[in-house]
């Protein structure tokens, strides 16, 4: 209400109320002017009285969780500017650069890589090097795999038995959950059917104020399970190519002795044996072989306010090549070196199962139906056991449902 209408439709009584409300409102932003003086006062004696070794300690911390809420939004914007090709550059991607313990060193988009002793640089794999064409000057873009370090590793886990199959799980640094459930149902046996059986976890770095507090617990739960293995990229939804490819690289240089991999994601429900039935099926390829949910024909969608949106600058062609859904695709082991390679002619997109199934259009590979394809399912309404028997694959709600579906499963009697 404006001073004309409280003059005109207020009587003296009310005028006086009004007046005396002004003047407390008044009254009081001059306190809290006077209040917010004396506080900056104080924060300014307080930084001079204070050790210069506290004093910079404070600040270095500052900055860390200035530069991590930046690259957190940076990577939570669905509008994600084009990815941009550069060169290589050996000292940034290389080797770990020098810098000050305790300090966040920002080298390549979408790397942060943390260099307080015994948190991000401890690893049982040898610094990782660029190959040689890498240190030619070639030109990659953001999502090839080898711009990236591996600063969490475990390279015996390959060589101490050869493995037929490798599991490969991304997953999110936090989600402790989601690993140990697949720990106690489909992950829990090395061997199936008597052939080795490995199942291992990609992640990416954490994001946020307790970086430092996650990545000890990251370190601390790998000296018990040796199944994680970590790149230094921001482990983000909009990574996952990254991550795709990362996961790549790592079976290409880690485990090239394995028969066949698949990547499945951490909300699946995995029948292991099913699938290792269907892998020594007579007839199914031992190279270029990629199966799982065939995906034809798919529209790339446009709209940005879609959470897989997909600008024509990334991917000018309005529909994806056939590619497998990438809740859970199996693959034979000879390819993950050739995505690696073929990868640099392809520009990269946020759509990570649809970038794989461009990279096999490229290579010239088909992507094949498996032998029954209605084992490879995606969401059920209930839980049924006579029909969990039968599939390979269904996306689940949580980690609960997984461990209390395989427990009914793995129970004494016939399923069905």
């Amino acid at each position: 209400m404006d001073d004309a209408e409280t003059t005109t439709c207020l009587n003296g009584a009310k005028r006086q109320h009004v007046d005396r409300s002004s003047a407390q409102r008044k009254s009081s932003l001059r306190l809290w002017f006077k209040f917010l003086l004396l506080f900056c006062l104080g924060a300014f004696v307080l930084c001079y009285t204070l050790p210069g070794s506290v004093t910079s300690q404070w600040v270095s911390d500052s900055f860390q969780k200035h530069y991590e809420r930046i690259f957190s939004r940076i990577h939570q914007n669905i509008s994600h500017p084009p990815y941009k090709h550069y060169k290589d550059d050996e000292t940034t991607r290389g080797k770990i650069p020098e810098t000050t313990p305790g300090k966040t060193q920002l080298t390549t988009p979408g790397i942060i890589q943390e260099t307080t002793p015994g948190i991000i640089q401890e690893t049982t794999a040898p610094k990782t090097t660029l190959p040689t064409e890498a240190r030619t000057g070639i030109q990659f873009h953001q999502a090839y795999p080898r711009n990236y370090h591996f600063i969490m590793d475990n390279t015996e886990v390959c060589n101490t038995r050869k493995p037929f199959l490798v599991l490969m799980v991304p997953v999110a640094p936090n989600n402790v959950a989601a690993r140990d459930a697949i720990r106690q149902t489909w992950g829990s046996s090395s061997l199936v059917q008597g052939k080795v059986v490995l199942t291992l976890f990609l992640l990416g770095l954490p994001s946020g104020a307790d970086f430092q507090q996650q990545q000890e617990k990251v370190r601390q739960e790998n000296q018990q399970h040796h199944d994680l293995i970590q790149s230094d990229f921001m482990d983000t939804y909009l990574n996952l190519t990254i991550k795709t490819m990362v996961i790549m690289d790592w079976l290409a240089t880690r485990c090239p002795t394995a028969a066949y991999a698949m990547k499945i994601d951490s909300d699946m429900f995995l029948n292991i044996d099913n699938l290792m039935v269907m892998l020594q099926k007579p007839g199914i390829p031992k190279t270029k072989y990629l199966t799982g949910y065939v995906m034809w024909n798919i529209p790339v969608i446009r709209s940005m306010d879609s959470k897989w949106y997909v600008s024509e600058e990334l991917y000018p062609d309005p529909q994806y090549p056939t590619y497998t859904l990438g809740m859970g695709y199996v693959f034979s082991n000879d390819l993950p070196q050739k995505f690696v390679e073929v990868s640099t002619s392809i520009t990269p997109f946020n759509i990570e199962d649809a970038y794989i199934g461009m990279c096999m259009k490229k290579l010239g590979f088909p992507v094949t139906p498996p032998p029954d394809p209605g084992q490879f399912r995606t969401y059920n309404i209930m839980y049924n056991r006579c029909e969990y028997s039968k599939i390979i694959t269904y996306i689940l709600g949580s980690s609960e449902e997984l461990v209390r579906y395989w427990t009914d499963l793995k129970k004494p009697g016939p399923p069905c």
